[in-house]
């Protein structure tokens, strides 16, 4: 098992062989054992210090080493064009993507994409990734975004620059940009959500009126101690850069760093840790009271990216309807399933799943969710077994073509608002 160090942002120093790590400089003339210093920027020199984010690496070989990258020929369906007809303001469901005899990397499923990507660094794409090979002499990195890992089956195993992760459904892991890792299935078979978000690093909400404490505590994410390996050999380096793939040969393992320092690293985090606020009054909360992660965006209060949770809660609202209203929203919402059932579809909407709902169009319980909130007794009610998530963004999402040709697609999906009773208005 690996050992993780606790806290969102935090400035670490960890060494997997002791005496690795200088002290009280960052790059001596000459590091302990021959290592090379090596600094990992995820913001600007000159961004302002609360949100200035990097590591300093003390590794075998410099990562400049490498021959010149090529095209990529695999994983086909990852990072696709997008389509060039007019979009329409439709609302989409896929089911569950079947598992494919591919490794993480080669299974990755671009579905859906929003904003102008990573030539404006701003937006979000989704992906969708179902394994059943494992990772083994080549890694992959994305110079496109931070890359937000959300296991729905299958646990993974995350070998990483900085150190390795254990992450199985129910919690969530997060790969910088630039950082490069392999992906190991410990189960055989792994499907799952990733979000790519090409905009300002994901962060803890700020909690306002809520107070100190609330929402995603920052004692509960883990960043993973320094862990290394010495391979030799071949060993293909995936980059994605621009959405597209490129391959080089580095001729050793990239996950060499054997000691580090800084507050830019992976981490994971156990979705069951988050402290869900609610009302103990009356009406539905607005979903933003489930915010777990936000990339802001250059409008205050409108986010780049949103990542949102619905997890087990009790419901004690009075004389209110408890599920999610029926709204239009000037974001656009992207949701996945991770398990049990999602309390404002009745069926249809399964683990694995994922719904698209673009800016300003109608959404909401379908009749049967409707029909049994409207009826129930209002008594205290645990909502459990469950686990949604709402990516959500200021950019409209765009599906590929791909995600409109699969067979995966609901062509029905409308028909979940149909049969809605017209109310009955006095005489």
């Amino acid at each position: 098992m690996p050992d993780y160090q606790t806290g969102f942002g935090n400035h670490f120093s960890t060494e997997a062989i002791p005496g690795a790590l200088p002290i009280g400089r960052n790059s001596p003339q000459r590091p302990a054992f021959g290592l090379y210093a090596e600094q990992l920027s995820g913001t600007a020199f000159t961004a302002p210090r609360h949100e200035n984010r990097r590591s300093w690496l003390y590794r075998l070989r410099p990562s400049a080493a490498h021959p010149a990258f090529t095209r990529y020929q695999g994983a086909k369906q990852f990072a696709p064009g997008l389509s060039k007809e007019p979009l329409a303001p439709n609302r989409l469901r896929w089911g569950p993507l079947e598992i494919e005899d591919a490794d993480w990397l080669d299974s990755l499923t671009t579905m859906v994409v929003a904003g102008d990507g990573p030539k404006s660094q701003a937006g979000v794409a989704m992906h969708i990734y179902r394994a059943e090979k494992d990772m083994v002499d080549r890694a992959f990195v994305s110079a496109d975004g931070e890359l937000l890992i959300l296991p729905e089956m299958g646990a993974l195993t995350l070998y990483t620059e900085l150190g390795r992760i254990d992450v199985k459904p129910g919690e969530i892991a997060l790969i910088p940009r630039g950082v490069r890792f392999r992906v190991i299935l410990p189960e055989g078979k792994a499907r799952g959500y990733v979000a790519e978000n090409h905009g300002v690093p994901f962060r803890l909400p700020d909690l306002g009126p809520i107070g100190s404490n609330g929402l995603a505590n920052p004692r509960d994410f883990e960043t993973p101690v320094a862990w290394f390996e010495d391979r030799e050999g071949d060993f293909e380096l995936v980059q994605k850069f621009l959405g597209k793939l490129w391959t080089t040969n580095l001729g050793r393992s990239p996950m060499d760093v054997v000691a580090w320092h800084g507050n830019y690293a992976p981490w994971k985090y156990d979705l069951a840790r988050f402290n869900t606020i609610g009302t103990v009054s009356f009406d539905h909360p607005d979903p933003s009271i489930f915010t777990v992660l936000t990339s802001p965006s250059d409008v205050p209060g409108t986010a780049n990216v949103d990542f949102v949770i619905f997890p087990p809660r009790w419901m004690v609202a009075e004389d209110t309807f408890r599920p999610p209203w029926f709204h239009r929203n000037t974001m656009s919402e992207c949701m996945g399933l991770i398990s049990g059932a999602y309390d404002a579809k009745a069926d249809g909407f399964v683990p694995g799943a994922l719904s698209l709902h673009n800016q300003m169009s109608g959404h909401g319980p379908d009749v049967a969710s409707w029909k049994g909130a409207s009826e129930a007794e209002l008594k205290p009610h645990k909502i459990e077994g469950t686990m949604a998530f709402m990516i959500e963004s200021r950019w409209v999402f765009t599906p590929t073509d791909q995600a409109l040709a699969t067979s995966a697609l609901d062509e029905d999906y409308d028909q979940v608002w149909s049969g809605f009773p017209k109310a009955r208005l006095p005489d």
